[in-house]
């Protein structure tokens, strides 16, 4: 079986559908199992909806009514029918997340969030799988909250692999187009849970592995995995292959292409990926696999705007030992925030932090009854993989260098 995730670039509009339907018949649609995201912007759309409940629940309704005019949008273009069942079963689940809204009585943010954020999956898939039954493609839709099983752990959860396996191999139904939803799972309380933003990949790369799938194929509105991304550096090339392990570097540095997570699974049973163009689809992409070196070998340029860079020292000049370390990265633990790069010295420890769970104040209230704390907000992290001073130079133009650290391979600077 071959694993095709579709990202929500791909699903943005009814165009878009229609563009996937053209890539299942250029490319074959027997034995697929198709892992589709939330349409365009509407993962933004939900995050909305959730800020809106626990804040300004006055405007809450206007939220939920954004994600029903999108959804109706792209309907209307899809199905010539006014009375089509799809007006159902999206009415169906728009009003399963507006009832969860109105019985809720947990106060975490994380938990509501799961909850709520994947129905933007649901959504999508219905609407798709409904599409593709429509002009002839015969499908198996799936909830992939009964085939992933997860901790509790909302925003970030942890797969239990074993269960996940035994649900994947009694629901796919081997050799059909069978469609369902990345991002999501579920914990043995069958609460909603989602596997980090972006996870629709990790998604991808789950299902094969309990699969032992053939390929995995990521469909990108890009020619595959560039040397940068587009939208941050003017001049791109593509790499045409890359190992697995390089792959998974370019991915921890924080490559946007391919999700941190979706490696692994994959690189334990040797299944290759590739990442392609949903536009141009007969077009070869990147294939990522075993051994391959990376072609060309060119510097790789990736990185994360808005983090965090704090730069610790002790209050009375002593140094800043292993008993200090442990207790910092606890509190980096605790606040859940992710460290991208450390430097240390004797007496002092800088570390670059990516605040996406919003603890970074509560952090520093307690770092600062133990240590002298210097921060700085808005700062970016340029990782160069296989760099020459050129491509240095390149980077460093206009900015001021807080943090430099070098490696054989690898650069990584912090710049304001």
């Amino acid at each position: 079986m071959r694993i095709f995730k579709f990202g929500g670039a791909s699903v943005k509009d009814a165009n878009g559908v229609k563009n996937l339907v053209k890539v299942l018949k250029e490319v074959g649609h027997k034995d697929t199992l198709l892992v589709v995201s939330a349409m365009g912007k509407t993962t933004n759309a939900m995050e909305n909806i959730v800020d809106a409940y626990f804040k300004d629940k006055q405007n809450l309704d206007d939220a939920i009514q954004v994600v029903i005019d999108n959804h109706k949008a792209i309907i209307n273009d899809l199905f010539e029918a006014r009375n089509h069942d799809i007006h159902n079963k999206v009415n169906v689940l728009i009003e399963e997340f507006r009832g969860f809204l109105m019985w809720n009585k947990s106060p975490k943010y994380a938990f509501v969030y799961d909850q709520v954020v994947g129905y933007g999956e649901l959504l999508s898939t219905t609407i798709v799988s409904t599409y593709l039954n429509e002009i002839g493609l015969s499908n198996h839709w799936l909830d992939v909250r009964e085939l992933i099983k997860t901790d509790n752990s909302y925003r970030d959860a942890q797969v239990n692999w074993e269960t996940t396996a035994t649900n994947v191999k009694r629901h796919i139904n081997i050799g059909e187009l069978n469609i369902t939803q990345g991002f999501l799972g579920s914990d043995e309380n069958n609460f909603s849970t989602t596997l980090g933003r972006e996870g629709s990949d990790y998604t991808a790369a789950i299902l094969a592995y309990c699969l032992n799938a053939d390929s995995v194929t990521i469909w990108k509105d890009v020619p595959g995995v560039l040397n940068a991304d587009p939208r941050h550096f003017k001049e791109t090339q593509l790499l045409h292959q890359i190992s697995y392990r390089e792959a998974i570097e370019l991915a921890f540095y924080g490559a946007s292409v391919i999700h941190p997570k979706t490696l692994q699974p994959l690189q334990g049973k040797e299944i290759p990926l590739h990442v392609k163009s949903f536009i141009n689809p007969s077009e070869d992409g990147t294939t990522v696999g075993r051994g391959t070196k990376i072609s060309p070998e060119i510097p790789c340029f990736i990185v994360k705007k808005d983090q965090v860079l704090l730069k610790l020292s002790s209050l009375d000049f002593s140094f800043i030992v292993e008993e200090n370390m442990s207790e910092i990265f606890k509190l980096f633990h605790d606040f859940r925030l992710k460290v991208d790069l450390i430097q240390n010295s004797a007496i002092s420890f800088s570390v670059c932090l990516d605040n996406k769970f919003g603890g970074l104040n509560e952090l520093l209230q307690k770092l600062e009854q133990k240590f002298k704390v210097t921060c700085h907000n808005n700062v970016s992290l340029y990782t160069i993989r296989h760099f020459d001073e050129n491509s240095v130079e390149k980077v460093l133009n206009g900015y001021t260098v807080l943090v430099e650290q070098r490696g054989k391979e690898t650069v990584q600077l912090v710049v304001k």
